[in-house]
């Protein structure tokens, strides 16, 4: 494999993400004494942050890989929504596929940091499904985008309500009509409304919980396989990918398996790298590298953005220098 090349042919992808994006907001201070009023810290304000989040959360891993990303989702006619645009417009992510609604509100997660620790999360959000208008108009946007040629669609759900089932089997219908490559990061709501997509990547507990089983892993690994094949036979996914946490990643299709270990890293954060890892993953699929090729490429991706505080994007030079570490053994 020509690292080299491969991180010159992302440059050259168009890929449409569709899910539940937001705001995510950080209030950062110092806790010097404790309130009179309550046993809460009282936190004296330094700095105020706001980061695209969710679905936005991929488009920004997509473009920091030198893709270029369409982001297709709803946001609300408020404040959130203002502020979710503006972050748009700072990283140069178009808004063509973006929807303002005046019956939903933007999902903002608000996060209260201090000294140096999280403290609360405030989740200001909409969780009920698209209403029929919205998923029509959501489905004429994916439409057009699709008209203008894309290489791949990810499916981003974080159960806020933009996947509904029918947006999903849509989506799903019109990508396989134009042989365009779908990949799925599920979440329980949904699990088994994603038939018939290329690659299909839940973590192990969402395996789990999907499928309304429990094993362990470490001692049983039949019974992990055999949950594969059941999702497998319910989906008709191409591709089945489970990333493992600290035991690495699993990737299976109909000729063959793999289980690729995680390298060892310093932990800091793991916040976001699921986003990271459909996003490098899909990538990986759209240059044509191998089963095998595009979990090694995707796990050490999802390793590296752990090492980072907080949800950022991965790092493409730092990615490709490891992945030629790695080829030269």
């Amino acid at each position: 494999m020509d690292i080299e090349a491969v991180f010159e042919e992302f440059k050259q992808k168009r890929i449409l993400v569709i899910g539940d994006v937001m705001v995510d907001a950080y209030i950062r201070g110092k806790v010097t004494r404790v309130s009179p009023e309550a046993p809460v810290p009282i936190i004296n304000l330094k700095e105020r942050e706001n980061r695209l989040g969710g679905a936005a959360n991929v488009a920004l891993n997509l473009l920091a890989l030198g893709a270029t990303p369409i982001l297709c989702a709803v946001i609300g006619e408020d404040r959130g929504g203002e502020t979710f645009s503006e972050l748009l417009k700072k990283r140069n992510l178009s808004d063509e596929g973006i929807i303002a609604s005046s019956s939903r509100i933007t999902t903002v997660k608000t996060r209260i940091i201090g000294n140096h620790q999280q403290l609360v999360r405030i989740d200001d959000e909409q969780t009920n499904d698209l209403t029929f208008a919205e998923e029509n108009n959501l489905i004429d946007h994916v439409k057009e985008i699709i008209a203008t040629k894309i290489d791949a669609i990810i499916l981003e759900d974080y159960n806020k309500g933009l996947l509904t089932q029918r947006v999903i089997q849509t989506v799903i219908e019109i990508a396989n009509e134009n042989n365009i490559i779908v990949s799925v990061d599920p979440k329980k709501e949904n699990f088994f409304a994603y038939k018939n997509v290329t690659l299909f990547k839940p973590n192990l507990k969402e395996l789990k919980e999907g499928l309304n089983i429990d094993f362990d892993f470490l001692t049983d690994k039949e019974a992990f396989e055999k949950a594969v094949n059941e999702l497998e036979e319910v989906l008709n996914n191409q591709i089945s990918f489970v990333t493992l946490s600290e035991h690495g990643v699993f990737i299976k299709n109909n000729s063959s398996k793999n289980y690729i270990p995680a390298h060892l890293r310093t932990i800091s954060d793991v916040s976001g790298a699921g986003d990271t890892v459909i996003s490098v993953a899909t990538l990986a699929l759209t240059v044509g590298m191998s089963m095998t090729d595009v979990a090694e490429i995707a796990n050490l991706s999802g390793g590296l953005v752990c090492e980072m505080n907080g949800v950022v994007p991965i790092d493409s030079q730092r990615l490709k220098e490891e992945m030629l570490k790695l080829e030269r053994g």
